[in-house]
């Protein structure tokens, strides 16, 4: 019972901050390290999580997958879904993780590499549509602006 209440003024108080189920608030920092305040109303409740990242592009030129990848293999022989939270980039190794912003937005978006490419002059990036429509601002050209950071683990 006192658990319930605890967690119940817990719950109030994060709310009447204005922070709401599955809410980031992206704080940057000097040495590029990014803060995210994590709120998630359920079993746990995880709060400051940090997270080291280190500036690789800014200005990006981003573009997304078409849906006719959907189910082919990318360069690292990964099976490609259009839903994950995935990217396509020149030089990185697969693996390698990205935290993703857009200019415009100022939404950040972390994905993995799991492919080569792009293969269109001028663009620096291809995302997942899902990685893409999560930071893209309401109308688009089917690319945006993005900064490009590496996250450091």
């Amino acid at each position: 019972m006192k658990d319930n209440i605890l967690i119940g003024v817990f719950v109030s108080f994060i709310a009447f901050m204005g922070l709401t189920n599955s809410t980031h608030k992206h704080n940057k920092f000097e040495n590029n390290v990014s803060i995210y305040d994590t709120v998630k109303i359920s079993d746990t409740i995880v709060i400051d999580t940090i997270l080291n990242t280190e500036m690789y592009q800014e200005n990006a030129h981003a573009s997304y997958y078409h849906d006719k990848f959907t189910g082919r293999k990318t360069a690292s022989g990964a099976i490609f879904n259009n839903k994950e939270l995935t990217c396509a980039h020149p030089k990185l190794p697969f693996g390698t993780k990205l935290r993703i912003t857009s200019i415009k937005t100022g939404k950040s978006v972390d994905v993995i590499v799991t492919d080569r490419g792009p293969f269109v002059k001028g663009r620096h990036i291809d995302l997942s549509k899902k990685a893409f429509m999560l930071i893209a601002p309401d109308r688009y050209g089917g690319h945006i602006r993005v900064n490009i950071e590496i996250i450091q683990e």
